[in-house]
């Protein structure tokens, strides 16, 4: 069972798309929800903490390990655990509340947006929406097969710092060329900072979700 933070929806309809906010490395349940009143008045939004403690209120997906030198390594074990944990819980939330289901979106910074890559090219009819920030797609993070599933419908967002000095911007353009390979729909945008969002960002992506 994961913490979160849930906003619920203010418009009156049958069916309410979910938004799903998942933080970055270090951080917790509250970040991103920050945003929560800036989105889509007539949607959940559903803000997930990591399960792993870093203590001081700082959680993870996954761990990274550093070496001697400048290479960090990511838990790829721990991170399929998560995916699948995360997948789990989006589901049992779809079934007790009025949720079309054909109207999920991840929204994911850094750590958050890796495994957002992970969950839409492992479960594309799962999560058809994803709005990947300062993050970059681990193909090891998926499902065995992945690039057999059907991703007509898949829709991504992704946005990357020129200035990120956490995760290379070249990561995030080969992520870029990764998905048009496999004819998956991408709106990418770069932005002149380090690594987060920028305000243009979010109401960039914000009217993509519109």
């Amino acid at each position: 069972m994961l913490e979160y933070l849930l906003q619920k929806p203010t418009v009156e309809k049958e069916k309410y798309p979910l938004l799903v906010l998942l933080h970055g490395y270090g951080s917790n349940e509250q970040d991103l929800f920050s945003f929560a009143s800036e989105l889509p008045k007539d949607a959940y939004v559903l803000s997930l903490q990591a399960p792993h403690d870093l203590q001081y209120g700082s959680y993870a997906w996954y761990a990274i390990y550093f070496d001697a030198g400048p290479n960090k390594f990511s838990d790829i074990p721990q991170a399929i655990e998560s995916r699948e944990t995360i997948k789990s819980f989006v589901e049992e939330f779809c079934k007790n509340h009025p949720i079309d289901t054909k109207q999920i979106t991840l929204i994911g910074f850094s750590q958050g947006a890796i495994l957002s890559y992970a969950l839409a090219l492992s479960y594309p009819q799962t999560f058809p929406r994803i709005v990947a920030l300062s993050g970059y797609c681990n193909p090891e993070m998926c499902v065995e097969n992945y690039a057999h599933n059907d991703f007509t419908n898949l829709k991504v967002f992704t946005s990357h710092g020129t200035e990120d000095h956490v995760i290379p911007v070249e990561w995030a353009r080969n992520t870029r060329d990764f998905l048009q390979n496999l004819s998956i729909t991408c709106t990418y945008h770069e932005y002149p900072v380090g690594h987060g969002v920028a305000p243009q960002n979010f109401w960039d992506f914000r009217k993509w979700l519109g």
